[in-house]
């Protein structure tokens, strides 16, 4: 571990941990009271931004061992056509690799409480995450897609038994109401879980204040936030 200093949430760490034989590297904030459940953060195509680390702050400010992990290696942007190429040349087992690690890791933490963590993604993150739940079975017991979906047309849920909440834009114009309906009906043929969706009148990434795009909409930011801490205590405590 590297790095050291106070957060909105506690004391925050650039981590390094083991990711199926290889080291992956991320950054984790720790809740005030010291002790929380583990919660994974998956960035946006965008790459760890300070928006990214922003967001494991405010996590851990609510109570949980917050970890996000870094997918593109430190590398970051917010040029479109440059986010896009890091996304292509994200090779899919390292990302799904490194993310596994990041369970593991919560999972293993001394500050981390229970058997089980929860799972936020935001657009590219966002399809991770359902993809990582799947892959995790019962280690994931909450996961949170914010405006993504797995890459894979069709993908196979069977895996999943995390509870599903999810947060799309009537506006996005890359995800469509009938594309998450179609995620929603597949996950609920696959599973005994019938995912919770809200859709927002607003734009993609309406989450993100550093959106070159210009989508954030403080209003329906903080409504999907509550409705976000809400879920989480739920199922994780």
């Amino acid at each position: 571990m590297s790095g050291h200093d106070e957060a909105v949430g506690g004391p925050v760490q650039n981590v390094e941990f083991p990711s199926n034989g290889q080291t992956a590297h991320g950054y984790l904030a720790l809740p005030p009271q010291g002790v929380g459940p583990g919660l994974v953060v998956v960035q946006e195509w965008w790459g760890l931004t300070t928006h990214m680390t922003a967001m494991v702050d405010r996590f851990a400010a609510e109570g949980y061992v917050a970890l996000a992990p870094d997918l593109y290696g430190g590398a970051t942007t917010h040029d479109r056509d440059e986010a896009a190429r890091m996304l292509r040349e994200l090779p899919p087992d390292r990302a799904a690799r490194d993310l596994r690690g990041a369970v593991d890791f919560l999972l293993e933490h001394p500050r981390t409480v229970g058997d089980a963590v929860g799972v936020v993604g935001f657009c590219m993150g966002g399809g991770l995450a359902l993809v990582l739940a799947a892959q995790e079975g019962d280690r994931v017991a909450a996961v949170v897609p914010f405006y993504g979906l797995p890459k894979v047309p069709g993908f196979d849920y069977r895996g999943l038994t995390a509870h599903v909440l999810g947060h799309y834009g009537e506006l996005d114009t890359s995800i469509t109401e009938e594309a998450v309906d179609e995620a929603a009906m597949l996950i609920g043929e696959a599973t005994d879980r019938r995912p919770e969706i809200h859709f927002y009148p607003a734009g993609h990434a309406f989450m993100n204040d550093e959106n070159p795009a210009g989508t954030y909409d403080p209003l329906q930011a903080r409504t999907a936030w509550q409705r976000t801490l809400s879920f989480l205590w739920g199922y994780l405590g």
